[in-house]
């Protein structure tokens, strides 16, 4: 397959725009940037599109996509907004990275829930999310672009590596500003809760509508209600650990395990920030950024992972965040991404 690549200033384009809605609506794959990771779209009501998301993702089958849409006055064919405290949420956090798992209605089917009878919703705010949506004029579901269980997409270059060849249309948004997915909040109960945790956090939700739950996993015999919360996720290939401790511990265990891995003939990275990147060579170092500066560490952890990909890197190990504003956030996809690898010191 030769896939068609469109930068996002020819998006305006007739022939362009023709293209894209032909695309959608026949079932074919349109992957496109959003504020928080690239998505792979497909026409949310076409069962073949979507059943082929399933297949070029190697996604389980069980696990629910979530349905993009342009506007909050589009949701109401889709879902049913039962609880009086969601369209505070919506006037607080739409268009913008927060997803919310409604009752669906009929209009919704089964293939695209994973046998659930909820269904996710988001309004993204990325400028060209927001022109496909419209050009298309349809619902359009958008899992992160990237091979289930990596880690997610967030510049063209890293949805180049996984789906050229493979999709229809790649569209090249540059680099995504927030860098992780959205969070996902189900609101179908008397308190929200929160399925996965995202740069909109905890305490910026109770700030709206006040106490707000979490439930981040689901049992391995239960359909998951929200991405993130049942499989392996956000991987790099080579086996990684979280160092967590007091700074120099961590600094002084890190490097003495670079010597180690290195005399065993294993290529190390690390993941850390400025103000420690020296301390660690002559390992490979992948630098989040000033640790000041939250929103940068948070939009590079998936850069930094896909980094350690391209290097072949055998072992990776990782500072940990738990200081930041974002720390469930970061954390949790850090978690993930080690397969729950951590070491204390």
């Amino acid at each position: 397959m030769k896939t068609r690549i469109y930068t996002a200033d020819m998006i305006d384009h007739p022939d362009v725009k023709a293209d894209i809605k032909k695309t959608l609506l026949s079932g074919k794959h349109v992957v496109f940037p959003t504020e928080t990771v690239y998505g792979i779209g497909a026409y949310a009501l076409h069962e073949t599109g979507i059943l082929n998301i399933y297949r070029v993702k190697g996604r389980p089958s069980d696990n629910p996509l979530i349905m993009h849409l342009p506007s909050p006055d589009t949701i109401a064919p889709y879902v049913v907004v039962e609880q009086p405290y969601v369209n505070a949420l919506m006037d607080a956090f739409w268009p913008g990275p927060l997803t919310l798992v409604c009752k669906k209605k009929d209009t919704v089917p089964l293939w695209l829930t994973g046998g659930l009878d909820t269904v996710g919703i988001r309004l993204p705010s990325h400028p060209v999310a927001q022109k496909v949506l419209n050009i298309a004029g349809i619902p359009i579901c958008a899992p992160s672009a990237n091979l289930s269980g990596r880690p997610s997409a967030t510049l063209f270059e890293h949805v180049l590596d996984d789906f050229n060849h493979r999709v229809d249309i790649i569209i090249d948004g540059g680099k995504s500003e927030v860098g992780l997915e959205s969070t996902v909040l189900d609101v179908t109960q008397i308190k929200p809760v929160i399925l996965r945790p995202g740069v909109i956090t905890k305490t910026m939700l109770e700030d709206v509508v006040g106490p707000v739950e979490v439930q981040l996993e689901t049992p391995h015999d239960i359909a998951p209600r929200s991405p993130g919360m049942k499989y392996k996720h956000y991987a790099p290939k080579g086996e990684m650990v979280i160092v967590e401790g007091e700074t120099e511990k961590v600094v002084t265990y890190i490097k003495e395990q670079i010597t180690l891995q290195q005399q065993a003939g294993r290529k190390v990275g690390v993941i850390a920030t400025d103000d420690l990147m020296e301390q660690f060579a002559p390992a490979y170092v992948y630098t989040l950024g000033d640790v000041a500066r939250e929103t940068d560490i948070a939009a590079n952890l998936y850069i930094a992972l896909r980094r350690m990909d391209a290097l072949d890197m055998d072992v990776i190990y990782s500072i940990a965040f738990h200081q930041s504003v974002y720390q469930e956030v970061i954390m949790n996809r850090l978690y993930k991404a080690a397969n729950h690898r951590v070491i204390k010191v």
